[in-house]
């Protein structure tokens, strides 16, 4: 039987849309449909240009990752990256990690599936594992920084809030699409590697012990 997509979302379209960001259910109903019936045809046409396409239906995310590299023995030859890596920040690998950690919480105590946020809430998850310094209002600044990358990079999205909000009270829901970068193996190490993040920042372990004492 051959595939087809409801009216007015092709394969074209689709694949347009995967390689200019990640796809999800909610945020376009028809064309998540369309991509569960066309998947087939994206696989076998990203696979041409060495990317993967993951689709949590789960979740109701789908997006376009590069194929691992063949290992130094494997003569077949490495192809040039589509998807470029980046080396992210440290600050802003920290935040990611503290909010998947929280994710993990979040849905370890069942009940609602999405996970949302105050700034302030963020900024004390992260300011924990910060050395104290005499001007708070900049700590908070590079705090903020990291949240606007974090929302750059698509874990984090700023809900609209009612005007006249203070910024303190400004909302973000923490995307469901970070469990696919940060698996569950790595977060099985997640106390090792904040002790590591703590030991960088400060040269002691005092606030990964503080948090596993909480």
């Amino acid at each position: 039987m051959e595939e087809d997509s409801k009216p007015g979302v092709d394969l074209s379209t689709l694949l347009i849309s995967l390689l200019k960001r990640v796809l999800y259910r909610d945020d376009d109903e028809r064309q998540w449909a369309a991509l569960l019936n066309l998947q087939s045809g994206v696989r076998d046409y990203v696979a041409i240009v060495n990317l993967d396409l993951v689709l949590d239906e789960a979740e109701g995310y789908a997006f376009l990752k590069s194929r691992p590299d063949p290992a130094d023995d494997d003569p077949a030859p490495r192809l040039p990256r589509l998807v470029a890596r980046r080396q992210l920040p440290f600050a802003v690998s920290l935040l990611l990690a503290l909010l998947r950690k929280r994710l993990a919480e979040f849905d370890a105590g069942g009940g609602d599936t999405r996970l949302v946020m105050t700034r302030d809430e963020i900024v004390d998850l992260v300011r924990l594992f910060l050395p104290d310094g005499p001007n708070e209002a900049r700590l908070i600044d590079q705090i903020e920084t990291s949240i606007n990358k974090v929302v750059d990079l698509g874990f984090l999205q700023k809900l609209k809030s009612a005007s006249g909000t203070s910024a303190g009270l400004a909302t973000y829901e923490v995307k469901r699409i970070l469990k696919a970068f940060v698996d569950a193996q790595w977060l099985s190490e997640f106390d090792a590697r904040l002790g590591a993040y703590q030991f960088q920042l400060t040269g002691s372990s005092n606030a990964t012990e503080r948090v596993n004492n909480e």
